[in-house]
């Protein structure tokens, strides 16, 4: 990588650090490194005094975190925050609303840079804007680092990794199922959600672009075939069961073809892949995928009506800043099986599990990983500026950090 035009002090910032995820984000780092042991960070906002008061609810540990004021849309601040550190981590969002100039910072001054977004056309537009910048300047970033896609592209990596060490080949074919989730929505989740919505209704071209499976991957690439979506309840042969669709896979899925091009179609140039949420056998788990299917579509339609999307913000769903509970993220969990069959046939399973809300207690833990990763284990992968994905850039090293250290399981299952 280029040498930085800047001296950091810190090997992470958190960017949003007073934010609801950022709270949690913090107070994980804080138990996992402290504040000025082998991981040297800062929490970063646009209020000292939040700051501060975050800092002081951390506890003693937290005695010496550094403080940096930045405001989202102030961009000399953002050049100064990323000037003092060496990765940033953003948990401000929307991403598309308020996301670009730290993007851009972190571009210009060669600063690496993880979040957790999941709306796929922001990720697009940054990859269009900034790549040619980044890779010139040696930024390397990484988006998805939470639920949205770590699991998903990981899952994905391990899975395909032990087939070529049994088979001697990847499986031309995986589908990843939600066996079991429990976890809430924040209002930050649901004001992305809401705002992909918006767009799409008022743009045929972004509905277009949301509708190809391999709209991350690099241009010019080949288009590849035609791709399995579950759009409505159906039965899955492959786990005897009745499956509906999973609203996150028109991320996961975008991240994880990505993966396969960036990595030189290492999954294979016909590579399929699916998710959905599996509800169960017989009629109760058809009309369990019913009800998913339906309950899913209501709101899709809602969120692109303007009086309905406003009555589901008003009344309905979270607003920005609230979320589910600390017991309740230490209640939550994950539970995703991945089944793939190669072109001879021969078939794997595979299952990674979380100890915490998908959505905050594991998405937390899952991109502070990342961050620490990114700033302390991936070194070697100097000179690769650009646009990366969970498994192009992490990979194994990911892997054993959140298993050790952050409650995951990767493991392969019997036939």
């Amino acid at each position: 990588m280029p040498a930085p035009s800047h001296a950091p002090t810190h090997d992470v910032t958190v960017f949003g650090a007073t934010s609801f995820v950022g709270q949690i984000l913090t107070r994980y780092l804080v138990e996992e490194f402290g504040s000025h042991g082998r991981l040297k960070w800062a929490i970063a906002g646009r209020s000292e005094e939040k700051l501060r008061s975050l800092r002081n609810s951390l506890g003693m540990k937290a005695g010496k975190l550094p403080l940096v004021v930045a405001d989202a849309a102030d961009g000399a601040a953002l050049q100064r925050m990323c000037a003092g550190t060496r990765v940033v981590i953003s948990t401000v969002g929307p991403y598309a609303l308020y996301g670009e100039p730290l993007v851009r910072a972190c571009v210009e001054t060669g600063t690496d840079y993880c979040d957790l977004t999941g709306e796929v056309q922001w990720i697009r537009r940054m990859i269009h804007a900034y790549e040619k910048g980044a890779r010139k300047s040696g930024a390397r970033i990484v988006h998805c680092c939470g639920f949205n896609s770590i699991p998903s592209d990981l899952g994905v990596h391990f899975l395909q990794g032990a087939a070529r060490e049994r088979f001697g080949e990847p499986c031309r074919e995986v589908k990843m199922r939600v066996k079991a989730m429990r976890g809430g929505f924040s209002g930050g989740t649901v004001a992305s959600l809401l705002n992909v919505l918006k767009e799409a209704s008022s743009s045929p071209s972004l509905r277009k672009e949301l509708a190809d499976p391999y709209s991350l991957c690099p241009e010019g690439d080949a288009r590849q075939p035609r791709q399995p979506e579950v759009k409505s309840a159906q039965y899955d042969p492959d786990f005897d069961a009745w499956v509906a669709p999973f609203i996150m896979s028109a991320i996961n899925t975008r991240v994880v073809h990505r993966s396969n091009a960036l990595a030189k179609y290492a999954y294979g140039a016909g590579f399929r892949y699916d998710e959905a949420m599996l509800t169960g056998s017989g009629m109760k788990g058809r009309l369990a995928a019913t009800a998913v299917t339906t309950g899913i579509a209501g709101m899709m339609v809602a969120g692109a009506i303007p009086p309905a999307r406003w009555a589901l913000e008003r009344f309905v769903l979270p607003a920005p800043g609230e979320g589910p509970s600390a017991e309740d993220q230490r209640n939550g969990f994950f539970d995703l099986r991945f089944f793939g069959r190669t072109t001879n046939g021969q078939t794997l399973r595979a299952k990674v599990t979380g100890d915490r809300d998908p959505g905050y207690g594991s998405t937390a833990k899952m991109l502070g990983q990342a961050g620490a990763c990114l700033a302390l284990d991936c070194s070697d992968a100097g000179g690769r500026g650009g646009f990366w994905t969970p498994a192009t850039m992490f990979g194994d090293r990911l892997i054993s950090r959140l298993t050790s250290r952050a409650g995951l399981t990767f493991e392969l299952l019997p036939p």
